[in-house]
Formats: C-alpha cells, structure tokens, sequence
C-alpha cells in the first residue's frame, strides 16, 4: 500500500469533532464560533428584509407604480433568500457523518444557486407586470410619501448590504456573500427606479414607468444569472482562484527542503474549507520520520496562511518524479 499523510488524528478531530466539545481542535472551535455569528447575521437579515418589504410594499401600494412594483417584489426575493440561507448556515455547520465524510459546507452553494433562481423569477415577473402597465398606463396616486418610504427603504438596504458583503468575505460564507450582492443589486435597482420616478413625475410622460420597471427587470435578470454561475462553481468542485493557486505552490516550494519535487497538485474549495492535494517525491534512501518531518511542516505552513485549509500529501520515491510541477529540491 502507498504510504499517505494525511494529519489523520487531527483531520478526524476537526471534521467529526462538534464545535464546544472538549476534544474539539482550536480551529474546529473557531469555525463552529464563524458559523454561528454567520447564522446570527442570516436571521438578521430576514428582520431587514421583511422591514424593507414593507415600506417598499406600501410605496407601491401609494402610487400604483409598475417601476415601484418591481422594487417591492425583488424585496421578497430578499427575504426568502434570507430564510435560504439561513437554512444553508445551519446545514453547513453539521459536522462530518458517515454519510458526509466531507463535510456538509456545500450546503451554502446550494443555497446561493436558490436564491439565484428565485432572483430569475422574480425578473420574469417584473417583465410581465411592466407589459401590462405598458398596454394601460396609470397616473400615480400619491407620489411623494411613496417616493419617501421607498428612499428609507433604499437607505437601510445600502447599509444592510455593505455590511454583509464585508462580513461574507471576513468569515468566508457563499450564502453572505451571496445575500450580500443581492442586497446590493437592490440598492443599484432602487436608485434607479427612484430616479425614473422622478423623471415621470417631472416630464408626465406615464409610459416611462414601464420602462424602467423593464429596465429593472434586465439588471436584477443579470443578477440572478450571474449568481447561479458562480455558486455552480462551488457546487463543480472548481479551484480557487489562480492567485490563491500560485500561493499554495510557493507555501509548498518554501518548505518543503529535503524533498525532491511536488507534483499533482489538486485544490478545490467548499465554503471555508479548502482542500489540498499533491504527491510529493523525496529520495528513495529518506526514513519515513524524515519524509513525515517534512510533511508535517508543509501542512503546518498551510494551515496557518489558509484557515480552514485540508492538506492531503502522497509520498512518493525518486523514481515517482515527474520533473514537473513544484521543485523543491
């Protein structure tokens, strides 16, 4: 049998071991504290968004406006998105089964891919609501205190969404990140709808409602594709970034002296975890302790520059070598 390195005793204990516990690894408590300040935000983000809700609910309700209308209903798409990924946060913070050997992190992805889809419908049915108002165009029945409760609605989301974006990125959480830029997206929709509000309003032109609300509908359409692209990703096992990529080759070449070459080099990344794959080749004559020394330090570099990081190292003997990938001699 191939020998493996693997860190077996500590892998074990920070995928099976539950957050709190006794036994649990110091970067199994960060994660499971990570994951709970993460769910924390996620259920704030359902107050938030039932808030917004309803104050964009009663500017439509205020005015009669198709572009307004658009706003009110990309708003529940906020709010089920929020449940969503709350749902995801809690699934993603299980540790390992027997069914789940992995971890259940990819939970977030799928969650980001939901939310993506309901962002599609609700664009469809923008598109819909806009023709009707385009074949029977209809003057707005109270504009101003319409026009107000929807700027405070506008206001509270730019907050709300920067803050998510901020927080999805520092406890790298897909479904934050992705609730993030859909709150976001809102804002940019708002503005712009506000705007259009106004311009018809100023000119009395009624068919430019409809036409902002159709203008909405392609941005929040763009949004949701575009968020189903890259959760897909995750969910397709595919690697991280080119950068973070050439970092980890360097972490390896850096301190892996002793060794003869790495090859094979595989990453993907789930969530908070990123997994690390490669074989690496030391001479034919090296004791087991040595190459295990060696792979103790690689893996510990690792981990310390990627939180979360699980490092998988085959070794192999000289003659393996492939003289390509990561030198390290």
């Amino acid at each position: 049998m191939k020998p493996w390195h693997t860190g077996a005793q500590s892998r074990a204990a920070a995928l099976t071991a539950p957050p709190g516990s006794a036994t649990a690894p110091p970067e199994r408590l960060r994660i499971g504290w990570l994951l709970s300040k993460a769910e924390r935000i996620a259920a704030g983000s359902i107050g938030i968004g039932a808030l917004v809700l309803a104050l964009k609910a009663t500017a439509w309700w205020l005015t009669g406006s198709a572009a307004l209308y658009s706003d009110a209903l990309e708003s529940i798409v906020n709010v089920v998105a929020s449940a969503v990924a709350l749902w995801a946060l809690r699934v993603a913070a299980k540790p390992a089964d027997a069914n789940h050997t992995y971890g259940h992190d990819k939970a977030e992805f799928f969650a980001a891919v939901v939310e993506g889809v309901f962002i599609v419908v609700a664009a469809v049915s923008i598109l819909q609501h806009a023709w009707a108002s385009w074949q029977n165009p209809v003057p707005f029945d109270m504009p101003g205190p319409g026009i107000a409760a929807n700027f405070v609605a506008t206001l509270i989301n730019a907050g709300w969404g920067s803050y998510l974006l901020r927080q999805g990125r520092a406890l790298r959480s897909a479904a934050l990140t992705a609730d993030g830029r859909h709150v976001v997206s809102d804002v940019v929709t708002s503005v712009a709808i506000l705007a259009g509000v106004a311009a018809v309003l100023l000119s009395g032109r009624l068919w430019l409602d409809p036409l902002i609300a159709a203008a909405a509908a392609v941005h929040v359409l763009w949004s949701g594709m575009s968020m189903i692209s890259q959760s897909a990703g995750g969910l397709m096992d595919a690697a991280p970034a080119a950068d973070v990529v050439d970092r980890i080759r360097r972490l390896v070449a850096d301190n892996a002296e002793g060794a003869i070459e790495a090859h094979d080099l595989r990453t993907r990344y789930t969530g908070k975890v990123t997994f690390v794959e490669f074989h690496m080749v030391v001479p034919g004559s090296m004791a087991v302790a040595e190459a295990h020394a060696i792979c103790d330090r690689v893996e510990a570099a690792l981990k310390t520059a990627m939180q979360g990081a699980i490092v998988t190292i085959h070794v192999e003997p000289e003659g393996k070598a492939k003289h390509h990938g990561v030198i390290v001699l």
